[in-house]
């Protein structure tokens, strides 16, 4: 009897090791953070735009263009760390490049883009992080690939690296088609 009371715990103790092991061999992304707003269209909104006094209404701007969604900070460290791949995307022929100024002073947001130049066709204003909210936005930076009719093709966690610039470069070039 005694035996056999002894081999529960081994057993318990082996399924948990078996588990962790397991756990540890497959492969996860913690990047890869699920959106339900993949494959969906655009919500419509209206703010501020950063550069001039007319309202940035997203409905205009989502017109039967490929865009790329980019929400940033001037008070952002890896917004500056990939603002140089941003502009290397703006150079793409027919690509909108959007920015959402995320909880930010418009002020240093314009001084911060004069400074390490401005690859966006329109900046809009998210003063309080509602839209943040709308777009199911982690943190930032985050970007965002809308296909031409409006829907939500990509999206990615973090700053873009080298890596990730591929990949949107590919990304974006297949949406177009």
């Amino acid at each position: 009897m005694k035996n056999h009371l002894l081999k529960i715990p081994f057993i318990f103790f082996s399924i948990i090791l078996l588990i962790f092991f397991y756990l540890l061999i497959i492969e996860r992304n913690p990047t890869d953070i699920p959106s339900a707003l993949l494959n969906k269209k655009v919500q419509q909104f209206e703010t501020s735009s950063l550069f001039n006094s007319q309202k940035f209404n997203s409905s205009q701007e989502f017109d039967n263009n490929v865009v790329l969604v980019n929400f940033f900070a001037s008070w952002c460290k890896p917004c500056r760390d990939e603002h140089k791949f941003i502009k290397k995307i703006s150079e793409k022929k027919n690509l909108k490049i959007i920015g959402i100024n995320y909880k930010d002073n418009p002020k240093k947001a314009i001084e911060w883009l004069e400074k390490l130049g401005n690859p966006y066709s329109n900046v809009a204003i998210d003063r309080n992080g509602e839209i943040a909210i709308d777009w199911g936005v982690y943190g930032i930076p985050e970007t965002f690939i809308v296909d031409a009719k409006g829907i939500i093709k990509f999206r990615h966690v973090g700053p873009i690296t080298k890596k990730i610039y591929k990949k949107i470069n590919l990304l974006i070039d297949e949406v177009k088609q």
